[in-house]
């Protein structure tokens, strides 16, 4: 996290000199690197993409809540977000091309990158930017997007300045713009939505229940795009869109998980494409009042029950490291010295005892097959938790229902993250007690004081420190059992070049890949 290290500030309330923060230039211009083989980049072809999803979970809204992989990487490849996710740094331009802050670190301006048009050649302006992040702020998870911000605080200044004023200081504030922040013309109706021209690097060409093709966008501002088109299908198991890459029906099957890569570990003709530490799978345990996970002294046994590397082991194939309940671990600043939490079978039945933990009933544990493992990884949870005398039994939910009725209301859930490279993403959007998409209930009044401070300040030294603090809480108290950590695992023809490489949601970046 240095973006607020190097941010540039306001001095006395005047305007300083504006600097271009986590530059392009500086940051390599891409997240990806080649992925096998080498050469000139070569133009021209369609990339046939696999991706996960569901019909039931289908949004077409960059706005909403996107469930499906599917979605989410055509979205991301439509509509621009201000920033998204870099190698060097974890924030770097998009359709802002500089961002600085007030003194206080409450204001923050961000600039329209020059060149800037929507598909149909209609510059974007800070109007436009404006109503988007207003129309963002208004949906039911808009406090999660645009945490501290009100929609009456985003205006325009001048034709490409945006101004957003928190409700507190937060100096990580450029850090939550990321792939969010996407940019529709100002005024779109509800019912355009799934035709709107985006800004960026593909437009879409057509959609049909899921899958699309999308067309190189000639008037995109970004790096030079080397394909013509990507198509995208749908596919709701990995092991369906594992055999279609096999079969040559698909060149890149994504995020497509362990099971699959070990079918095609024979195959000459197909790369295995690994990204360590991709995505967070943990078990959410309700701490409001009258869950039967309100006590941390149970929420902290279920933490011992659980046999970590037998996790990693079985449901991951070997494919992740184990976690220590901590989100973000792929944080520059993440507490490694934090001690890490092994099973202890003795200490949790005596924890669960102290509460008063009721052994006679039956507990649900709701999961999903959204992801390749989730649910496996409720089953094995279920098989180590009777050692400790703790009956579970395993709901698999349908996803559309999954993401209505259980998440965030539910007692005992497994959910999934993809973005992992931020421990104050996570505090701001899931832990803080009046974040929008507050999975536990979590009420912790000693780390919220402790997130205000980290965000609050602009010294490396004391923000460590900080830091440190508010992750060593997470971790006693939480509501969040991070058993491990999947790696992302991707299935590629020997054709595809340049794929990206970053972890969790940097992987829907296609737009410098390239065929041969």
């Amino acid at each position: 996290m240095n973006i607020n290290r190097r941010q540039v500030l306001w001095a006395g309330g005047a305007m300083g000199a504006t600097a271009l923060l986590a530059a392009c230039s500086s940051d390599g211009g891409t997240s990806s690197d080649l992925a096998a083989g080498g050469g000139k980049p070569k133009n021209g072809g369609t990339l046939r993409v696999g991706t996960l999803g569901r019909a039931s979970a289908i949004t077409r809204d960059p706005h909403g809540t996107q469930a499906n992989e599917s979605d989410y990487l055509i979205i991301a490849l439509v509509y621009d977000a201000l920033t998204v996710p870099g190698v060097k740094s974890n924030t770097v331009p998009r359709l802002a091309a500089s961002w600085e802050s007030s003194v206080d670190l409450k204001t923050w301006k961000f600039k329209i990158t020059k060149g800037a048009v929507f598909h149909d050649g209609t510059p974007v302006t800070a109007e436009d930017v404006v109503w988007s992040l207003k129309r963002l702020r208004n949906t039911p998870s808009g406090e999660a997007r645009l945490p501290g911000i009100q929609a009456k605080n985003i205006t325009a200044e001048g034709t490409d300045t945006v101004v957003l004023v928190s409700d507190y200081a937060n100096a990580e504030f450029p850090v939550l713009t990321r792939f969010t922040t996407f940019v529709l013309k100002k005024g779109t109706k509800d019912s355009e939505i799934a035709k709107a021209p985006g800004t960026g690097p593909f437009k879409l060409d057509w959609y049909r229940g899921g899958n699309a093709r999308l067309m190189k966008n000639d008037k995109w501002y970004g790096p030079t795009v080397h394909l013509d088109a990507i198509e995208v299908t749908m596919f709701e198991t990995p092991q369906a869109m594992a055999n279609a890459l096999l079969a040559g029906q698909i060149d890149l099957a994504s995020n497509a998980g362990a099971v699959a890569a070990r079918t095609a570990q024979t195959r000459k003709d197909i790369r295995i494409l690994r990204r360590p530490n991709d995505m967070a799978m943990p078990i959410v345990m309700r701490t409001a009042k009258g869950s039967p996970f309100a006590d941390p002294r149970v929420r902290e046994a279920m933490r011992l029950v659980i046999d970590r590397e037998a996790m990693v082991k079985q449901v991951l194939s070997g494919y992740g490291t184990v976690a220590n309940d901590i989100l973000g671990t792929g944080d520059p600043d993440y507490a490694k010295d934090i001690p890490q939490r092994t099973q202890d079978l003795a200490k949790a039945k005596q924890l669960l005892n102290d509460a008063g933990f009721d052994l006679s009933r039956t507990y649900d544990l709701v999961t999903t097959d959204d992801i390749a493992g989730l649910a496996d990884s409720a089953t094995l949870f279920a098989n180590q938790a009777r050692e400790a005398g703790i009956k579970v039994n395993v709901v698999k939910q349908e996803s559309g229902a999954f993401w209505q009725k259980t998440w965030k209301t539910g007692d005992f859930y497994t959910t999934y993250w993809g973005t992992n490279d931020s421990v104050v993403f996570f505090a701001s959007k899931v832990l803080a007690s009046g974040s929008g998409q507050n999975e536990s209930g979590w009420d912790d009044k000693e780390f919220d004081a402790a997130y205000r401070k980290v965000i609050g300040t602009k010294d490396a030294t004391q923000r460590a420190g900080y830091l440190k603090q508010l992750q060593q809480i997470e971790y006693d108290s939480s509501g969040h059992l991070l058993w491990g950590m999947a790696d992302g695992i991707d299935l590629a023809a020997a054709k595809v070049h340049n794929l990206p490489k970053l972890a969790g949601y940097g992987r829907v970046q296609l737009e410098g890949v390239w065929l041969s």
